[in-house]
């Protein structure tokens, strides 16, 4: 093998979806609502009172009923891993039963078997943004409840106690730091009134104690599992070499540092003393909570990376989680979102600088409006070169922070499959290596198609990455 290709031979290689994005399914079998069932919509545009018909996640593609017919095709592309998440819902429909669904817990018995007929590794998010019951939502408050995190580790105990000998890799909860930007969406918190950045922090910090409570349970049931917390990277660039602008980006950068210090050091950094002072922050943080969360840190590094960012003194954005300025060097894709392949080797280095820990990266991909044309073949698929192009140019950054010398051991695409995006409730945006012919309108056949970049990943995966780099 190449050894410019070489990502070593246990090296991950997958693709990644969520319950409340493809399963649908939302009220069968004993499930209960979740957040997604009443935000049709951007998180941005408020939630309904109930599910109503334009939200597209409640049938979505119907992955509940024809995980066998995906998982073949996951198969057959030959994907190493796979990230998915448990819908919470399913197990506690309400969230704060004492008793178990049966039937949520079987279908992923279910699931997890096929995903073993065709060694692929399973990488479960406990809950994914979204997924909280929304009764938990609707009496507690969310995670701006405390006793919200009690129902959170009944949840994790029975799910981990079930599934420990088919699952290894846990996520506690999803792209944590989406809190302080999407409070009900990512912690159930109420946005009737003004959400204060008291309340999200405070929320914040009920997640950090739940997710370090969920480790110190999951270590008890399976002590060879393997645990983190994943986070959304935003990494800054300075706009201009003006101080002012570095120095903005520094504390830009300490946005999203701040979540991943306390999950690898066990404790609150010292940068935010000031940030909390000056925002008039007082967190209730208990004994036991400082002992809880130093006792218990994550196993490694997993994020999401989709762009970077840049900062400027003129326009400063801590609470920002995605940039609002735009760097004058970089392409962007239909959606405005820029694209920095060479930035995704820059925060490996800069996470392996800080931390020294292994790296997951749950999350990276691009999308597109696509339509399906008939291919040489007679069949039907999508050109979607723009995805083999971004996709590729990642892998060899990755490759390049390997040769580096940083433990990077797996990798994960946004995503597999198409499914109704989460943040837009949209299904104008095509994520995945498999076409589904679900439509805007809720119209569609349901039918799988495969498309180009479907071969494509699939010579990447068997030849480990050395295809990357063929002429």
């Amino acid at each position: 093998m190449n050894k410019d290709s070489y990502f070593g031979e246990n090296f991950l290689f997958g693709s990644a979806a969520a319950a409340y994005h493809f399963e649908g399914a939302y009220d069968q079998d004993g499930k209960g609502l979740a957040i997604s069932d009443v935000v049709p919509a951007s998180p941005a545009e408020g939630r309904t009172d109930e599910p109503t018909a334009d939200n597209l996640k409640l049938k979505s593609i119907d992955f509940y009923n024809r995980y066998k017919e995906d998982i073949a095709l996951f198969g057959e592309i030959g994907f190493k891993v796979f990230r998915t998440s448990i819908a919470w819902s399913r197990i506690f429909p309400k969230g704060d039963e004492t008793e178990p669904n049966e039937e949520g817990l079987q279908f992923y018995d279910n699931l997890f078997d096929e995903l073993e007929k065709y060694n692929i590794v399973p990488l479960i998010t406990l809950t994914h943004t979204s997924e909280m019951p929304l009764h938990l939502a609707e009496k507690y408050n969310g995670f701006a409840n405390r006793k919200v995190i009690d129902f959170y580790l009944r949840y994790v105990k029975t799910v981990v106690e079930r599934y420990s000998d088919k699952v290894k890799y846990w996520l506690t909860f999803n792209e944590i730091n989406a809190v302080l930007a999407m409070p009900f969406y990512q912690a159930g918190i109420s946005e009737v009134n003004e959400v204060t950045v008291q309340e999200k922090y405070q929320a914040a910090h009920h997640m950090f104690v739940a997710s370090a409570k969920a480790i110190e349970c999951i270590k008890k049931i399976n002590p060879t599992a393997k645990i983190s917390c994943t986070f959304v990277s935003t990494f800054r660039y300075p706009l201009t070499p003006k101080p002012e602008d570095v120095w903005e980006a520094v504390k830009q950068n300490r946005y999203q540092d701040f979540f991943t210090d306390i999950q690898v050091n066990g404790e609150y950094p010292w940068y935010m003393d000031r940030y909390f002072k000056e925002k008039n922050i007082t967190l209730t943080i208990t004994e036991e909570d400082k002992k809880i969360m130093k006792e218990n840190k994550v196993d490694f590094l997993a994020f999401s990376y989709y762009n970077t960012g840049v900062a400027s003194a003129e326009k400063k954005g801590m609470e920002d989680i995605f940039s609002k300025l735009k760097n004058p060097y970089l392409p962007q894709n239909d959606w405005g979102w820029q694209i920095d392949a060479v930035g995704l080797r820059t925060v490996l280095n800069y996470l392996w600088d800080r931390y020294k820990l292994p790296m997951f990266i749950t999350e990276n991909g691009s999308s597109a409006i696509e339509e399906l044309i008939e291919a040489k073949d007679g069949n039907m698929t999508v050109n979607d070169d723009y995805r083999i192009d971004l996709v590729s140019d990642h892998l060899k950054q990755i490759n390049e922070a390997i040769k580096d010398g940083i433990n990077v051991f797996g990798y994960t695409t946004w995503s597999a499959i198409d499914f109704v995006s989460g943040t837009t409730g949209t299904m104008l945006k095509r994520w995945g290596f498999i076409y589904v012919d679900y439509q805007q309108d809720g119209s569609g056949s349901l039918k799988r198609y495969k498309k180009r970049s479907f071969d494509w990943y699939k010579k990447v995966i068997e030849t480990n990455g050395e295809y990357l780099f063929e002429k």
